[in-house]
């Protein structure tokens, strides 16, 4: 079938044994490995999405049905028994409401996580590093670059508010 000289290819397979001519074959998609499913088969996750996107199509279908025919149109059909209608309003605004409360507790509870503006705890915390001396001995050129550190509150006072000019 193919020779042991021939170069793989995504697209196509060269024949370059020198007993012959160079060749082009176009091999059959399902015995190559590169069709659509190939010898594995779909991926689980492609196939979820799939049959979930279906079910939100039929689940949104179904429920707009029952929120929006009438009573008669569905006895007519032979659906009885069905949930009273005030459901169609109380459940997306109990859902959206609890979204909401979500929101604000989840906002709360970094409010309450985060120290005042006046705590020591906005300046200093247990990450905090000086800067380290600088060797005066060496010339401008051959310092190292410096370390990263934070700068203090002293500092950033004085760029900020002394007129350094």
């Amino acid at each position: 079938m193919e020779s042991p000289h021939s170069v793989n290819s995504p697209r196509r397979i060269l024949s370059l044994s020198k007993q012959r001519r160079a060749t082009v074959s176009f091999p059959d998609d399902r015995t190559s490995g590169f069709g659509l499913s190939g010898e594995h088969g779909p991926k689980p996750s492609e196939v979820y999405g799939f049959v979930g996107s279906i079910t939100v199509v039929v689940a949104s279908v179904v429920f707009f049905v029952w929120a929006y025919v009438p009573d008669s149109w569905l006895h007519s059909i032979g659906v009885f028994y069905y949930p009273s209608r005030y459901w169609a309003l109380a459940v997306p605004t109990y859902v959206m409401v609890t979204i909401v409360l979500m929101l604000g507790f989840y906002v709360g509870l970094n409010f309450m996580s985060t120290p005042g503006p006046a705590s020591i705890n906005t300046i200093y915390d247990e990450f905090s590093r000086d800067p380290l001396s600088p060797d005066s001995s060496l010339e401008e050129d051959d310092k190292p670059i410096e370390s990263i550190y934070d700068i203090g509150i002293d500092q950033i006072n004085d760029i900020m508010f002394n007129d350094v000019s």
